[in-house]
């Protein structure tokens, strides 16, 4: 350590005011616990004193103390007697006394009673008695002490809640806790470490571009949008988004989470969101970004009757007041992130505050591509890695999902002690992300793992002649997470889906359990998920999609999410009876369908299960063998 740092003023300060605080505060709990050991006084009764002490005479001279304790001084010559060896001596030596004591009721009382007692006494052996008054310190300080360590502790909890208040005095909480980015401590994030949000990127890039040429905006009239809000489910790139606008916009950056206004004390959150706003407008122009902002945003008017504390309130109140601008927000752009918008306050969503909403979709396969691009940069990779086929693998994943498959990749190639990241490492990392780790110690019996592999088989056969449904690139019976089995395919990413491609996508979802049906003549719990998932499907056809005739183009879908806090349903119970017949018989059609498809093609299931029961795990040229070229033109028509 620098011997001047010590030497610093704020070094100092701190040493005065807090070490010197604890010395006083341990040395006053050494004084009270040695104060005991020091002097050892025993406390006695009347009749112990008057049977064993003063009957024979031992006893030198009486002090009464402030008139209410007697110290009772032995005799030196007799302290030598065991019956006084516990008192004869301290911690330095012989104990000179006092070495016992007396409570006294009154000093009439003790005086009767010593009179009483010493009646016989000669003149020579009556007992001196003085009275002295003195401050009993050891009294004081048993009461000071534990007022003390409340008071310590005291102290320590509020100095924690100040360092979380942004400063090392216990007044600083209601300040705000953001860190600040600025030309000192700058963002290393840049847009071009952003990919696959090249849409969103372009607003954001306005935002920038103003704070950087405000000019060319004022001279027209315009008007920068006072709030920003990216809206997207999680993982596509809301905080790296504004990580980004930290690397460019080189101006003062204050970043928080929405939860680090809320706290226990009352008015710490709106004082918080006041001091935010007073820094930012003395560093104007400046950005204050607020991740969550859920936490503090919801809505005021929903379930409003179980609230029974309104500091979130509050302190949402003080922010729609600073976002509305009753003092001047001039240069001051706020950005906020969510990925639950539906349950914000429409106050706070409203021009004005939040005059510009941004949406991060989950990334396409052409933006998956490109994130794998970006992700793939720094690991060492062989040859036979294909960026297109890997985004064509990872329907639906976001930008964190890509990140989290690049870098399980390399460590199972590290695992293996490999020199490169190949292809079969990402195929096991994509395995192991959306189905979980391989179950290598699962004991399966030769009976289950036959059904398992006629059940992934009659998913395999069936989506094979369908041709609404997405490709197969594989079949496995090895389990992984919950999964015994899963046949794996390359999802082609639409956006509408027509009623034929629902009817086939729910017959290959219900192939495993028909080719169950089918082979043994049983079915078993195995397509728990098979069915959820068909379930859902059926159900959005009939209710959300109008696809059935019976309901007609009639959906009952809410946008809005106000339905799902109600306890009634938003049509009637002949409505309701209606849709569960709908989805059976919708179902039921379509599982007779596979059915009739899988026996048709029966040899080909039985040599699939074969092939899976001595292999495990078959790829698209197997299924080619066994099945014949799939090609669009030739598949079976069933409807």
């Amino acid at each position: 350590m620098n011997p001047s740092e010590n030497s610093k003023p704020g070094r100092k300060n701190s040493f005065n005011r807090f070490n010197w605080l604890y010395f006083a505060l341990i040395a006053l709990l050494l004084f009270t616990l040695l104060s005991g050991s020091y002097n050892p006084v025993k406390e006695i009764s009347w009749l112990e004193f008057e049977r064993n002490i003063l009957s024979r005479h031992d006893v030198a001279r009486i002090e009464v103390v402030n008139k209410e304790k007697a110290n009772i001084y032995i005799k030196e010559d007799r302290l030598d007697d065991p019956k006084y060896e516990a008192v004869s001596k301290n911690i330095f030596g012989p104990n000179p006394g006092p070495h016992y004591a007396l409570t006294i009721g009154s000093v009439e009382t003790f005086e009767t009673k010593l009179q009483e007692a010493t009646k016989d006494f000669s003149p020579d052996q009556q007992i001196a008695v003085s009275y002295i008054s003195s401050f009993d310190w050891s009294t004081v300080l048993a009461w000071l002490l534990p007022v003390g360590l409340i008071i310590l502790f005291w102290f320590f909890m509020m100095r924690s809640i100040g360092r979380g208040g942004g400063g090392s005095s216990i007044f600083n909480f209601g300040k705000s806790t953001a860190q600040l980015l600025d030309k000192d401590r700058k963002s290393k994030i840049t847009f071009a470490d952003v990919a696959g949000l090249e849409e969103a990127k372009v607003e954001i890039m306005e935002i920038v571009d103003f704070l950087k040429n405000p000019g060319n905006y004022t001279k027209l009239g315009a008007k920068i949008p006072k709030g920003v809000m990216l809206v997207g489910p999680p993982g596509t790139g809301k905080t790296l988004m504004a990580k980004a606008v930290a690397g460019e916009a080189k101006v003062p950056f204050f970043s928080l989470s929405g939860s680090e206004f809320v706290e226990m004390f009352v008015g710490v959150g709106a004082s918080r969101v006041r001091d935010l706003f007073k820094r930012a407008k003395e560093k104007a122009p400046s950005i204050i970004f607020i991740d969550e902002i859920d936490a503090i945003g919801r809505s005021r008017g929903k379930l409003q009757a179980f609230q029974t504390n309104d500091e979130r309130e509050n302190t949402l109140n003080q922010l729609l007041t600073e976002l509305d601008g009753f003092g001047t927000n001039t240069g001051v752009i706020v950005l906020a992130a969510t990925n639950r918008a539906d349950i914000l306050d429409a106050a706070l969503l409203r021009p004005g505050r939040f005059d510009r909403h941004i949406y991060l979709e989950l990334p396409n396969q052409q933006e998956r591509q490109e994130i794998f691009k970006v992700h793939l940069k720094p690991l060492k990779l062989a040859e036979n890695i294909d960026l297109k086929q890997l985004s064509a693998q990872t329907p639906g994943f976001s930008g964190a999902d890509i990140a989290n498959i690049c870098n399980e990749a390399a460590l199972i190639a590290a695992r293996k002690s490999k020199d490169l990241v190949d292809w079969d490492d990402f195929n096991e990392a994509i395995d192991r992300i959306v189905g979980g780790l391989e179950k290598k110690s699962k004991i399966i019996s030769p009976r289950e793992k036959k059904i398992i592999a006629y059940h992934e088989a009659g998913h395999a056969v069936v989506s094979w002649f369908l041709k609404n449904t997405n490709t197969l690139i594989k079949v496995t019976i090895i389990p992984r997470g919950k999964s015994l089995g899963a046949a794996w395919y390359l999802p082609e990413e639409h956006q509408i889906i027509t009623k034929s491609q629902f009817k086939d996508e729910i017959c290959a979802a219900l192939g495993g359990r028909a080719a169950e049906d089918l082979i043994f003549n049983e079915i078993s719990s195995g397509a728990l998920d098979d069915l959820e998932k068909v379930t859902k499907q059926a159900y959005n056809m009939v209710a959300y999609y109008g696809l059935d005739d019976k309901i007609g183009h009639i959906s009952f879908y809410d946008s809005t999410g106000q339905n799902e806090r109600l306890l009634e349903k938003p049509y009637s119970e002949a409505t309701a009876k209606l849709i569960d017949e709908e989805v059976r018989k919708l179902v039921q059609e379509a599982y007779d369908r596979t059915k009739q498809l899988l026996a048709t093609n029966r040899d080909k299931l039985e040599s699939l299960a074969a092939l899976l029961l001595e292999k495990e795990v078959v790829f698209e040229k197997d299924l080619e063998k066994i099945m014949g070229k799939r090609a669009i033109e030739t598949l079976a028509e069933t409807e």
